[in-house]
């Protein structure tokens, strides 16, 4: 029998989405079909630029294509970030909350490569300094002393950075200075930055919240959809009970927990690399498995990445190819997927 794209479209809804369960055919993934004499084009739009899985559906689209004699079959992925059924923010898709219970876990760290992240795999990310007592994304980003503009609709501009937009009040308030505010004006302050910021267009919002659970999260979910939370922790089990303890704020406040990431895996040695796990192992898996929400990733303890943030260019843009940053593109990829998963199958609303 000739090849056609009749019989391609046919044998490719053989071929399933790993996350989501269902074939590509029927999720309307496949975009483009071309047959030219034994060759196969096909355009494959994902649920996600960032997806992790796109080596096996290759794979499995090449496997199921074979037995029609094709000869070369080019696969050619596509796609972008999909919002959910509705949105809170004007030309946010998702806003995704970093949280960790208890200070010290490298949270802000984390909150800063993982938006980078994010966007070295082809995402408009902005970055939303929360934590009002103790900011630290204007330092991690080399934006202390920029003052913030506003537009001609007097909304506010943020600041950008390494292909972020980033807005911290540490860029309005003096250096040094505390914040003696009670939840109120915390409450105005953060419906200032998500409402009256002229944020453009997002495919993620990534906020950097305060430690524990207080104030600053029941706003911002009052405030805004927030599509999904990751938790951020060390192996220690101190760490692990505060961990815990936001995941449980998220499910109260019906926001996904998407991951759990641990930081500060092991130390590893600047001088002959070797790990040592100075907070435990596995704590930030084991977590994740209670929580029944994807593991996604560890980050080690090393002299760059603490250099990196006090110097102004978090670790991902200041050595892309490094272990660390691998970490966090790691991390990122299974972020986006949960994402997409999310949006992609939308629960029934209540």
């Amino acid at each position: 029998m000739a090849l056609t794209e009749e019989r391609v479209l046919e044998a490719l809804r053989t071929v399933m989405d790993p996350e989501l369960g269902k074939d590509l055919v029927s999720l309307g993934m496949v975009d483009e079909v071309r047959v030219e004499g034994g060759r196969v084009d096909l355009l494959v739009n994902l649920t996600t630029p960032a997806c992790p899985l796109k080596g096996q559906i290759e794979a499995d689209i090449k496997r199921a294509l074979a037995p029609l004699g094709a000869e070369e079959v080019r696969v050619r992925f596509g796609g972008g970030v999909r919002p959910p059924e509705r949105y809170a923010l004007p030309g946010v898709k998702h806003v995704v909350a970093v949280a960790s219970g208890k200070g010290g876990v490298g949270k802000s760290t984390v909150a800063a490569n993982l938006a980078l992240a994010l966007s070295r795999e082809g995402a408009k990310v902005g970055l939303l300094d929360a934590d009002l007592y103790g900011p630290s994304q204007a330092k991690m980003f080399g934006l202390e002393g920029a003052r913030l503009k506003v537009d001609e609709n007097r909304r506010i501009l943020p600041l950008e950075a390494h292909g972020i937009k980033v807005l911290s009040i540490a860029n309005i308030v003096p250096p040094g200075q505390a914040l003696a505010w009670r939840g109120p004006i915390l409450h105005g302050t953060l419906k200032q930055f998500l409402q009256d910021v002229n944020w453009g267009e997002l495919d993620y919002l990534v906020v950097d919240l305060p430690p524990g659970t207080g104030d600053v999260q029941l706003s911002l979910a009052q405030l805004t959809q927030v599509s999904g939370g990751v938790i951020v922790t060390t192996p220690q089990e101190v760490a692990l009970i505060d961990a815990e303890r936001a995941a449980d704020m998220f499910r109260k406040l019906q926001v996904p927990v998407l991951g759990v990431l641990e930081n500060m895996s092991a130390f590893l040695c600047p001088h002959c690399g070797k790990p040592t796990p100075i907070f435990g192992e596995g704590g930030g898996r084991r977590l994740a498995e209670r929580l029944k929400t994807r593991f996604l990733g560890e980050v080690p303890l090393t002299l760059a990445l603490r250099e990196s943030g006090d110097r102004g260019v978090p670790v991902l843009a200041q050595d892309p190819e490094g272990l660390e940053a691998q970490a966090f593109l790691k991390a990122a990829r299974e972020l986006a997927a949960a994402l997409s998963v999310q949006t992609f199958l939308p629960l029934p609303m209540a």
